[in-house]
């Protein structure tokens, strides 16, 4: 592939054209030179006029759903709906049938992704069947490629086990993912607890059963580290979806301790609060819950400052017998990769620059993949977008289509991907 893309804004702190008008030359999967006026000669040509690029972007969760519920969604079309949202790297949740428990599963997996547009990174599973009770053999599937252990949608609930997670992982740098969750405190849960839940008549999740959980696993994490010695370069252990006001204060006391913790949240948790559940609408019943104006406003706060590291689309696809029940029975989930860029530049309260290092920097740095950027020589792993441009999301290519942002106008559009020597662009 040779290409050049005129007249492209480049988005990159770390890079010298950063906030520039170039032209990029792509040649043999890298970026042979970045300029202005560049010859083509016979390159293929891009007018890039308008478009903003940068290194391409890492969703850090993803519900694949194959094997087992291909039905919901596949690797090819997840590969189909990620780069459509922008991202060029994917992590993909352990949850399958048979789970991501064994080094086949683990290949079948990171094969069907090899060299492909969208290269997909399965997390492997902390225990057998996420069913938290017996280990996975967690070394073999590190040597293996795992890129994260994680229980996935299943909250690591013992102690016990997390903090020997925690001792094990250690030494091979390996990352653990964990959802703050006790599930005993949300049993029956439909919806955040609050007014509106005591309004229709649904048991609420508690914010405290997120906070119980966090307080539980950063007092286990500082245990099982020595005093002094943390290396905050790469997290030891990755908190995921935040949704609290305590929460957030969690996550940035421990990083004051000097504690290697991460932190992420959905793309979708600030575009609705628990009160626009009044109508029972399946497609916003989500985990965590949408939850108070106050908890919104602490994770726009988070985002800022650093406290909370990543957005994610929290990708959780379901078909139409899964969703389309009464509220207490539809399953929990929307999907989110199409959508997730637009969610951010809407909702977040960041400027361009903060939203675009949310998506690529630091999942990298979180995950130990390497550096990506927009300079000479670097691989051409790079997303092309238009922050300003409004457009109404009218389809999916998603196999599920439960998500409540059907036929609305976003604002933030992805217009094209390049990774390993592949490319698409989007209208």
């Amino acid at each position: 592939m040779k290409l050049l893309v005129s007249s492209v804004r480049v988005i990159d702190k770390k890079s010298p054209f950063n906030g520039q008008v170039k032209d990029i030359l792509i040649e043999g999967g890298k970026i042979r030179q970045i300029g202005d006026n560049l010859g083509a000669g016979d390159a293929q040509v891009i007018d890039g006029t308008g478009l903003h690029v940068s290194a391409g972007w890492v969703d850090m969760r993803v519900q694949g759903r194959d094997p087992g519920f291909e039905h919901k969604e596949d690797l090819h079309s997840v590969r189909e709906v990620a780069s459509r949202g922008g991202f060029t790297e994917i992590v993909l949740l352990p949850n399958t049938q048979p789970v991501v428990d064994t080094k086949d599963t683990l290949n079948y997996i990171r094969h069907s992704g090899f060299g492909g547009l969208v290269t997909l990174h399965p997390a492997a599973a902390v225990t057998k069947k996420t069913e938290g009770v017996d280990f996975t053999e967690m070394m073999d599937l590190h040597q293996a490629g795992a890129i994260a252990f994680t229980d996935g949608e299943n909250p690591v609930q013992n102690a016990d086990l997390l903090l020997k997670t925690i001792l094990y992982l250690r030494p091979l740098n390996a990352l653990l993912i964990n959802r703050p969750e006790d599930r005993e405190l949300t049993l029956y849960g439909q919806m955040h607890e609050g007014v509106t839940s005591t309004l229709v008549g649904m048991k609420g999740m508690p914010s405290l059963a997120e906070e119980m959980m966090l307080i539980r696993d950063l007092k286990l994490l500082e245990y099982a580290l020595e005093k002094n010695t943390y290396d905050t370069s790469a997290p030891v252990l990755h908190i995921s979806l935040l949704s609290t006001v305590r929460g957030v204060e969690l996550i940035r006391e421990a990083k004051a301790k000097g504690l290697p913790v991460s932190a992420d949240i959905a793309a979708h948790q600030l575009a609705f609060e628990d009160k626009d559940l009044i109508d029972f609408d399946t497609n916003l019943k989500v985990n965590p819950p949408f939850r108070s104006t106050e908890d919104n406003e602490a994770l726009r706060k988070g985002l800022a400052d650093g406290t909370i590291d990543a957005i994610v689309s929290d990708h959780n696809p379901h078909d139409e017998e899964s969703k389309n029940l009464e509220f207490d029975h539809a399953d929990f989930g929307i999907t989110g990769l199409e959508t997730a860029f637009a969610l951010s530049v809407m909702h977040s309260g960041l400027v361009l620059e903060d939203v675009i290092e949310k998506l690529t920097v630091q999942p990298r740095r979180i995950l130990r993949l390497p550096a990506a950027g927009v300079e000479e020589g670097s691989a051409a792993n790079l997303t092309f977008f238009d922050p300003h441009a409004e457009w109404v999301f009218g389809k999916t290519y998603s196999k599920s289509k439960n998500t409540p942002f059907l036929g609305q106008t976003l604002r933030g559009k992805v217009r094209g991907v390049i990774n390993n020597g592949k490319q698409e662009w989007f209208k």
